[in-house]
């Protein structure tokens, strides 16, 4: 595999993002995902299928929250259609938060060159995401019971983020985020690769999961 990337120079925001890595987005859509967002559940693999099958506009998410003061926060009507979109708002039109995982089609782009900037002096995500709405072109995934989203932003949220991973790890057997596996299920590397991968770390417990997988394809 090999990584490109460019560097911001000054915090100027999530949506300046779009401006700094136009050269790689080049006439492609794009998801924009935050690095210390965590997602997990079992019907991940199809809703990140369903938004990336967009053609045109963009597609946020909404996660059902406790208190929603604390992040973006998305309002819909009963058919699901976006009305509005609040950051951080004292008082909530919904409790369904958006987090930081993005869908846009390739406008997104010069949406974010006339973004003007907060009173924080940043380009804002909710900036662009209102943009989309006020052209009638955003909408909204719903992320249910039994996925979870985790914020690593901070050292408390790390340290919940490791002991939900160690948690399932231990019970279910199955490794979370195992490149190699998802690799070898999606049927970018065969058998042999992936035993080759295995034999090269079997003297640890991470080589002998992946050696492991071949005796349970059915799974």
């Amino acid at each position: 595999m090999s990584f490109t990337y460019k560097v911001q120079d000054t915090p100027r925001g999530l949506a300046d993002a779009f401006i700094v890595g136009e050269e790689f987005i080049g006439d492609d859509s794009v998801c924009l995902i935050l690095g210390d967002n965590v997602f997990f559940g079992q019907d991940l693999t199809r809703i990140l299928k369903k938004a990336t099958a967009l053609k045109e506009g963009a597609v946020i998410f909404g996660y059902p929250v406790k208190d929603a003061r604390s992040f973006g926060v998305v309002e819909f009507d009963k058919n699901r259609k976006v009305i509005s979109i609040e950051e951080k708002p004292q008082k909530p039109k919904s409790n369904y938060a958006v987090p930081g995982l993005y869908f846009y089609d390739n406008q997104v782009v010069d949406i974010a060159k006339n973004v003007k900037p907060s009173a924080r002096g940043e380009l804002e995500i909710t900036a662009v995401n209102n943009a989309y709405l006020e052209l009638g072109k955003l909408k909204v995934i719903l992320l249910g019971r039994g996925m979870a989203w985790l914020d690593t932003g901070t050292p408390e949220g790390l340290l919940k983020a490791a002991e939900f991973v160690e948690a399932v790890q231990s019970r279910q057997g199955f490794y979370i985020a195992c490149l190699e596996e998802i690799a070898w299920r999606r049927g970018f590397i065969d058998d042999e690769q992936l035993k080759a991968i295995g034999e090269s770390l079997k003297m640890t417990n991470y080589g002998q999961y992946i050696l492991s997988l071949l005796n349970d394809k059915e799974i």
